[in-house]
């Protein structure tokens, strides 16, 4: 590749004596880019443009930077042969996919191209076994959906979830549409369990799997270190707890105590965590005090591969430490900053490789925002809330892009990231709003079984004066009178017993529609 004196009067002379592995994937046009020929889904594009007085400048900063991009391959391939769960990798290889759509470099791109290509037909096939595996666990789902063993098959419906889950990725659409069939056959199941529940014992056995629901929750948030919204949680799971009537006796205890166990070792994490804190922050000023010298020692170096990884380190490091106290957190940031600035902005105007960095570094979040953008309407709440945060420890990770695309792809990601957290929390917010509405129905048929027996108990009253005052006015002395007098003392006993009866009955509705009200009360 090298040229003598006798240098190409033309880009195209040029182009016509470099000789280099590979040079039928590539030609150069009459601007002086270097494109890239189509490769099945990847179209011809340019990689970078030649100076015409010094083309073999970007040109050997090309063919330089291949290996980088073939080694980025090469990991991915390797990772995904050692992977035994390959789907876990799909996000990456999309990644990779779209890196490759923009990756400035001379080499051989159609080896790679057939890499990255035969991992996603594998995916596909892997996939297809996957919505394979979906679909019969629907299948079951709706078998179970008309089944009156309401305790093993709520097992079931809730082992076919964990199944579910463990199946890995499908894509939206057909994961969707399977998705929403076993929850509809799973919610066919449990309308008819809730009906039947309610024949039998309506309040407590709804009692009962809210509270093990909130006992569920409690137990997740025990482990949670985001301190502010796991108490305001745990707040908001114990006022739920208050309002939720009474189960049986041995089953509340039971949860009651899961629950205060889950309660109490989360805040007692909290308060050693708060303990460790001020002890910690001092221990981080120290520890990044000594970076800040480190870094400033090393900003007038020239040895520019060393110290970019020797920055890179003491950021590493940096990031590790954590928070230090607040009132001087920004000035040793701005001590650390201007001396990584000072070095980085002196690289800069030594090196045109810098620029072809960005390009790279834009390639790569180019992907990521792809990706987030993907995955902003996904449904899949955890498995979509891991790789968003996966997604955005790379992003900061890979360093700066152009300025002129810097804040547009920022935001970008974060508008992903936001619409998925914001739905994530509106679904949140529906289902809680479904439990509200439940409880104002249950007032309502109580508050209107309470009516219809006081209704009862005023005509039976009015039918015992009745049948008093007849008793009163009846003439002593014939057979006739005789006989009617002994059946209205019937009447009386009978009526009597059944007023009583009312009144018992009408206690007992009485002091449930004072406890569903108070409920209603809280909740108002």
């Amino acid at each position: 590749m090298a040229q003598d004196s006798n240098q190409p009067a033309t880009l195209s002379a040029w182009w016509e004596e470099v000789s280099f592995d590979h040079k039928s994937l590539f030609t150069l046009n009459g601007q002086g880019e270097l494109l890239l020929k189509e490769y099945r889904d990847y179209p011809e594009r340019s990689v970078g443009t030649l100076n015409a007085e010094t083309p073999d400048m970007l040109f050997k900063l090309l063919v330089e930077k291949f290996p980088e991009v073939e080694a980025r391959v090469t990991e991915l391939v390797t990772e995904w042969n050692t992977e035994t769960d390959k789907l876990k990798l799909v996000g990456k290889v999309e990644r990779m996919k779209e890196y490759l759509h923009h990756a400035n470099a001379v080499g051989d791109f159609h080896t790679i191209y057939k890499l990255v290509e035969n991992l996603d037909k594998e995916i596909t096939k892997l996939t297809e076994e996957n919505y394979a595996q979906k679909l019969a666990l629907v299948q079951k789902a709706e078998e179970l959906s008309s089944s009156v063993d309401w305790k093993e098959t709520t097992e079931a419906f809730r082992n076919l979830a964990e199944e579910w889950k463990q199946i890995g990725h499908l894509d939206k659409k057909r994961n969707d549409e399977l998705w929403g069939r076993l929850e509809a056959a799973k919610d066919k199941f449990f309308e008819r369990k809730r009906e039947h529940q309610e024949e039998l014992s309506k309040e407590m056995l709804q009692n009962l799997d809210l509270k093990m629901e909130i006992v569920e929750k409690a137990e997740k948030l025990a482990a949670a270190e985001d301190w502010k919204k796991a108490t305001d949680e745990f707040k908001e799971l114990m006022e739920q707890w208050k309002k939720i009537g009474r189960t049986m006796h041995d089953k509340n205890e039971e949860l009651w105590k899961r629950f205060t166990e889950a309660n109490n070792v989360f805040f007692e994490r909290k308060k050693q965590h708060f303990e460790l804190i001020h002890k910690e922050q001092e221990d981080n000023y120290n520890a990044k005090m000594a970076l800040v010298e480190q870094a400033e020692a090393l900003k007038e170096n020239t040895d520019w591969n060393e110290t970019t990884q020797a920055f890179t380190g003491l950021m590493e490091e940096w990031k590790k430490l954590g928070r230090v106290p607040k009132e001087k957190s920004d000035e040793i940031w701005k001590r650390f900053n201007e001396a990584r600035d000072y070095f980085f902005n002196n690289k800069r105007k030594n090196f045109e490789e810098f620029k072809l960095s960005l390009d790279d570094n834009y390639a790569q979040k180019l992907a990521l925002l792809k990706r987030a953008e993907d995955l902003q309407d996904s449904t899949l709440w955890r498995e979509a809330t891991d790789e968003l945060n996966e997604l955005m420890a790379e992003w900061k990770k890979i360093g700066p892009v152009p300025r002129k695309h810097s804040n547009t792809i920022w935001e970008r990601f974060l508008a992903a990231r936001r619409n998925f957290f914001n739905r994530k929390d509106e679904n949140r917010e529906k289902r809680r709003h479904i439990v509200e509405k439940k409880e104002k129905e249950r007032l309502n048929q109580t508050a209107g079984f309470v009516d219809k027996i006081r209704a009862e108990l005023r005509e039976e009253e009015e039918k015992l004066e009745d049948f008093k005052q007849g008793l009163e006015n009846i003439t002593p002395g014939m057979k006739k009178e005789a006989e009617l007098r002994e059946h209205l003392i019937k009447l009386i006993a009978q009526t009597e017993h059944k007023i009583e009866h009312k009144k018992e009955k009408l206690q007992q509705a009485e002091k449930q529609l004072n406890a569903i009200s108070g409920k209603e009360d809280a909740n108002s």
